[in-house]
């Protein structure tokens, strides 16, 4: 790459005794242009991931992670608790939907906080991004749901499996929730 002194318009003066000298100051800012142009390749593709990832992040939230966190809350939370034993194995339910639901209002926080700037990203416009907050919800998220598939899962599956009645009134509210809607002629 050439290195050249900046040559700005604002900075730039005829020297009318060397005319020549004219073109080569202008040669310079030209081609040190050139070579910051040079760089831009180089740039572009993270660049347009980061868009990607940001475009794809924004739409998938809303459909992903609240609509889980809601089906989680609305059918399968409801199901354990009420299938889980009195006692000591539902003070154990109660506690876990509690934490749960807890990380979830979290979770959703820490999304809204940061959707403004992916937004932007994935326009391709200059941003402000929290990189603590960002992190925070990696690292939150990856643990809440490792948490919930090594303990609230199994525990769901040991209490709902008891009573195959359970397990078959959750799968049909399930269904119900995703199956298409047909309306009917009145």
């Amino acid at each position: 790459m050439r290195q050249h002194t900046n040559t700005s318009p604002e900075n730039y003066t005829v020297d009318t005794d060397a005319p020549l000298t004219n073109f080569n100051h202008c040669h310079i800012g030209i081609l040190n242009h050139i070579d910051r142009l040079s760089e831009l390749p180089a740039l572009l593709g993270p660049a347009m991931l980061a868009q990607k990832i940001a475009s794809q992040a924004v739409e998938f939230f809303h459909r992903g992670m609240f609509a889980h966190h809601q089906e989680e809350e609305r059918e399968l939370f409801p199901a354990v608790q009420h299938s889980a034993n009195m006692g000591e194995e539902r003070l154990l339910v109660d506690q876990w939907v509690d934490k749960l639901k807890h990380e979830h209002r979290a979770l959703e926080q820490l999304w809204e906080g940061l959707e403004p700037a992916l937004k932007k990203v994935a326009k391709g416009q200059e941003t402000q991004l929290d990189m603590a907050n960002l992190q925070a919800l990696v690292e939150r998220y990856t643990a809440h749901a490792d948490a919930e598939e090594r303990v609230f899962l199994p525990l769901a599956e040991k209490i709902l499996g008891r009573n195959s009645n359970h397990m078959a009134a959750l799968g049909l509210s399930l269904h119900m929730r995703h199956a298409p809607r047909i309306l009917s002629h009145i």
